[in-house]
């Protein structure tokens, strides 16, 4: 019989500086009133030129171990989800490792913005194989290293920070059981969201750095469409694997992409948007990192009982998406 895997402690971290929708009005020809409609953002946090991937994501772990009640010695297996990585390697899970003090296993999962939810379908599958016992995930990016703040069109929607969690088959007073996971991708829709240059297939020249081909760039469009009904989709399926009806559903943690999609989704589970949790409006997309910062401020602003669930759903480049029921056990009660 396997062993049941459980997320038993969560953290997150955000840098200091706000970049506000008033000071992008400074930088290239857009508004609050443009940005606030079509995105539902209103801010967002930039880290400091000396501030790394890594340093978010070591603090955001920090607070995950903490409020797990373990030590970096408990830690079997570090997966850190970023696309923006401290270096094209070593991977940033073992620069975390040696920043920790662990002497745990380490690699780098790369999905985008469905991330997080890919390094807890790897975590939930080592833990029931018995393969590991305790599991960290840092979802950390430094999406301002690779944004162009002359393109109006990405410049306001993304945003820097860090999320963890801890993953485990260990009993613990407070456990979110992981129900189901589900994931999805589609490769032929690569060029839709993409950081062209940098890797062996265009490698870095004075060229590309003049083309602006190490920024992102996204058909906005055509993902808005493919990000709705790839979330409802998988969304649904986790739901009808477990019985579950969509009443049934607490609250819905999205991905931190734009309002409408947010809308959009709830709307397809005619769940109440007081019932879907949001940070956007002061985060804006920090890819990776932002469903794991919605969970954890979820889980520590809001009342929980034994028995709630938790839909967790998001959509990212690649095309890669995903959803997951977590279901809360004792100790949120």
């Amino acid at each position: 019989m396997s062993l049941q895997a459980s997320i038993i402690g969560t953290g997150s971290y955000l840098p200091e500086r706000i970049l506000s929708n008033r000071d992008l009005e400074k930088l290239v020809d857009t508004s609050d009133e443009w940005i606030v409609s079509r995105t539902g953002m209103k801010e967002r946090r930039i880290a400091r030129e000396d501030e790394h991937t890594s340093d978010m994501a070591y603090v955001a772990s920090v607070r995950a171990l903490e409020d797990a009640g373990l030590a970096p010695d408990n830690i079997d297996l570090i997966l850190v989800a970023t696309i923006t990585p401290d270096y094209a390697f070593p991977s940033t899970s073992c620069l975390l490792q040696a920043r920790l003090g662990s002497r745990a296993a380490a690699m780098d999962v790369q999905a985008a913005c469905t991330g997080y939810l890919y390094a807890i379908a790897v975590a939930r599958a080592f833990v029931q194989a018995g393969l590991y016992r305790t599991v960290l995930i840092a979802a950390a990016e430094k999406l301002s290293s690779i944004i162009n703040y002359q393109d109006r069109n990405t410049c306001v929607l993304f945003g820097d920070g860090a999320s963890a969690c801890i993953v485990s088959a260990n009993p613990c007073k407070k456990q979110l059981w992981i129900r189901d996971v589900i994931l999805g991708a589609d490769g032929e829709q690569a060029g839709l969201l993409q950081v062209p240059a940098g890797g062996s297939r265009l490698p870095a020249s004075l060229e590309t750095v003049a083309a602006g081909k190490h920024f992102l760039h996204m058909e906005g469009k055509e993902v808005f469409k493919h990000a709705v009904r790839r979330m409802e989709a998988s969304s649904k399926m986790c739901l009808d694997r477990l019985g579950l009806r969509e009443e049934e559903i607490k609250w819905i943690v999205p991905h931190q992409a734009n309002i409408r999609i947010i809308e959009a989704i709830a709307k397809r589970f005619s769940v109440p948007m007081e019932r879907v949790y949001m940070t956007i409006h002061k985060y804006g997309n920090t890819s990776a990192s932002a469903l794991g910062i919605a969970l954890d401020e979820l889980l520590k602003g809001e009342k929980l009982m034994h028995g709630d669930h938790l839909l967790l759903t998001a959509f990212g480049a690649g095309l890669t998406w995903g959803s997951s029921i977590l279901t809360v056990g004792d100790g949120y009660a």
